[in-house]
């Protein structure tokens, strides 16, 4: 039985065999938050070339999502791979309904929407705005061509897609954040989330927070779906820290304390 994982650096990691040639890593600690950086630079591999980062963290279930040090963790790998300046559209991927699948609806919730609020930069504010379009199943159209419409309507410098993931190590359920550049790649088949570069002509960031395993032929129970522990409070907290990491990395000039307050 295959098991997916949209999560670049267990493919890439020790004990998986060896690296393939164009494939980097580097690993790093800052106190409690590990970083695997994976960057892959041709095509061809088991993930889309391009960079990956995955950022481990104490579980979301019980993390402060106002915690400045997790908070500009994640905010550096995002602002690392988004365009330095222009509009900036947030995408909420994901059925709400579904508690596993609403990290994507919850986190642009709380994106912080700019656009027609600075006239002329005055205040130093990004153009930002955002959108929950909902499951494809819900509204009729694949999620590809309802973005291809909003970017040729809003022309952004950058999407960034925010989703709920798959892992296939139980230990980072609920308590990692990878950011990509590659935009979504689900390693499901047929997945009708792919959304890419490609498909809408501008940079697309995917961020997201592993919910999902697939268990193995190990426990017994092929197509059983495994969620983290406390999965009610994993997304609520993860899509508050995911929502200011992005707040932060799209309005440098203003302090975490600033965006909580501006966003609520």
């Amino acid at each position: 039985m295959a098991v997916y994982t949209d999560i670049a650096s267990e493919i890439y990691a020790p004990g998986k065999g060896t690296v393939p040639a164009g494939v980097n890593i580097q690993t790093g600690r800052n106190g409690p938050v590990s970083l695997t950086r994976v960057e892959i630079t041709r095509q061809g591999l088991a993930r889309p070339a391009g960079r990956y980062s995955l950022l481990e963290l104490p579980s979301l279930a019980v993390v402060d999502g106002r915690n400045e040090l997790y908070v500009n963790a994640v905010a550096g790998e995002i602002a690392s791979m988004l365009p330095a300046c222009g509009t900036v559209l947030a995408v909420g991927v994901g059925n709400r309904r579904v508690t596993a699948d609403a990290l994507g609806p919850r986190t642009a919730d709380g994106v912080l929407v700019t656009r027609g609020l600075d006239p002329g930069g005055e205040l130093g504010l990004r153009e930002v705005c955002r959108v929950s379009p909902g499951a494809s199943g819900e509204t009729g159209v694949p999620l590809a061509q309802l973005l291809m419409g909003l970017v040729r309507a809003v022309h952004p410098a950058a999407v960034v897609c925010i989703d709920s993931l798959r892992t296939a190590e139980p230990a980072r359920l609920g308590r990692s954040v990878q950011v990509s550049d590659t935009g979504l790649c689900p390693t499901v088949p047929k997945s009708s989330r792919c959304v890419t570069r490609a498909m809408l002509g501008v940079p697309v960031i995917a961020l997201g927070v592993p919910t999902l395993m697939e268990a193995d032929e190990a426990v017994g129970r092929p197509g059983l779906m495994v969620v983290p522990a406390q999965l009610d409070s994993v997304v609520k907290n993860g899509a508050g820290l995911l929502s200011l990491a992005l707040n932060k990395a799209l309005q440098k000039r203003l302090s975490i304390a600033e965006l909580c307050y501006l966003a609520n």
